[in-house]
């Protein structure tokens, strides 16, 4: 007993009036949600599934949509199109790209007549924070694949054009039907590139390229920083059979400096300072990323670790005629190898302190201190 239909715009949940693209969104969306694989041993789901695919077969096609507004599911009995596996394979083809493309490397364009792009490239380069600051014009060079020279990359001997692969005739993929499903794969024989190279350059075997170390010329701009990325476009490897190149990426990192500590646009350094000089107060020269000096006032009383700003003396800000700051940090040293007169002296200076409240940091530290102990004795 024959099995009555389902109209197929009531399967795809459709108006009679819906346009190409409402088609194909329905389409989609119930066979993602009917999915074999989402509904394993479901046998209803598998039923509506292959329903939804026959729907889309036809009503996707123009001219088998004409023939089944004219004439319903008559229009293809005896043979008609809406069953055949050609019909359910290029449905189903679309649905399982779009579902397991990225993970499977589908994506990239049907048809496989264009050849690959080549590879992106990474160069780390090292600079010094003297050329972050200035910038700088660099050679460096690269290990990489370029068009072959005695066929332009093309890959064939003589300049002879590709040919259309028999195989897949030029689509770069062939079907195969298992059962149920309709599997589609990359081919064989051309390997997805849809043309075959019948007498090959002997240079690059008909690959269209070879290797070769390249010397580039690389600006680096005042003001980068660690990590920042250079894109070189068209520098990277050499694409298949003439292919378009990928593009290099230099990576700049910068050497740590023995004076300066970098962060952002700030510079920060660390100065010592005898400390006769912070407690009477005097002059001190610093220098600067830029390569000058800097002249800085130590007030009388300065204490270790109070920093000075030098205002529009730090980096150089990318992309602008800006600067950064630069800040030096006080830093106390303590006399050592003292002579006796020295020791005398000291000794001398510390009994003349009294009650002169001299060191008002320490003073009120061990004032707070007394207190501790006082509440931990009650």
């Amino acid at each position: 007993m024959a099995t009555t239909k389902q109209d197929y715009y009531k399967a795809l949940g459709i108006e009679r009036t819906a346009k190409p693209d409402e088609i194909k969104k329905a389409y989609r969306t119930l066979a993602k949600q009917y999915h074999p694989d989402r509904n394993p041993g479901d046998a209803e789901a598998e039923r509506k599934f292959k329903e939804i695919n026959e729907a889309n077969d036809v009503l996707s096609d123009e001219q088998k949509r004409s023939a089944y507004d004219r004439f319903g599911h008559a229009a293809f009995e005896q043979g008609g199109g809406g069953q055949g596996g050609e019909g359910f394979g290029s449905g189903f083809s679309d649905i399982f790209e779009e579902m397991f493309g990225d993970f499977m490397g589908a994506r990239g364009g049907r048809g496989g007549q264009r050849a690959a792009r080549g590879a992106d490239l990474r160069y780390n380069m090292q600079i010094s924070l003297a050329d972050a600051f200035k910038g700088i014009k660099q050679n460096i060079r690269v290990p990489n694949s370029i068009a072959c020279a005695a066929c332009s990359g093309i890959g064939s001997k003589n300049g002879a054009a590709p040919e259309t692969c028999t195989t897949c005739h030029g689509h770069g993929k062939v079907r195969a039907q298992q059962g149920f499903f309709t599997i589609e794969r990359t081919c064989p024989s051309c390997g997805g590139q849809g043309r075959v190279i019948k007498d090959a350059c002997p240079k690059c075997s008909g690959s269209g390229r070879t290797r070769q170390e390249k010397t580039l010329s690389v600006t680096v701009p005042p003001g980068v920083e660690e990590g920042t990325r250079i894109r070189l476009a068209g520098e990277g490897e050499a694409g298949l059979n003439g292919a378009p190149a990928g593009d290099l990426y230099i990576f700049i990192a910068i050497a740590q400096h023995n004076v300066f500590h970098r962060d952002g646009a700030n510079i920060y350094c660390k100065v010592p300072l005898p400390f006769t000089t912070a407690a009477l107060g005097g002059q001190v020269e610093v220098p600067s990323v830029d390569g000058s000096r800097a002249r800085i006032t130590i007030p009388a009383g300065t204490q270790s670790g109070h920093q000075f700003r030098l205002k529009g003396k730090g980096m150089s800000i990318l992309r602008s005629k800006e600067r950064g700051d630069m800040f030096v940090q006080a830093a106390i040293e303590t006399p050592v190898n003292l002579t006796k007169r020295q020791k005398e002296l000291l000794a001398e200076f510390d009994g003349e302190s009294g009650n002169a409240k001299n060191n008002p940091e320490s003073e009120g530290f061990f004032a707070k201190v007394k207190d501790l102990w006082e509440d931990l004795k009650d």
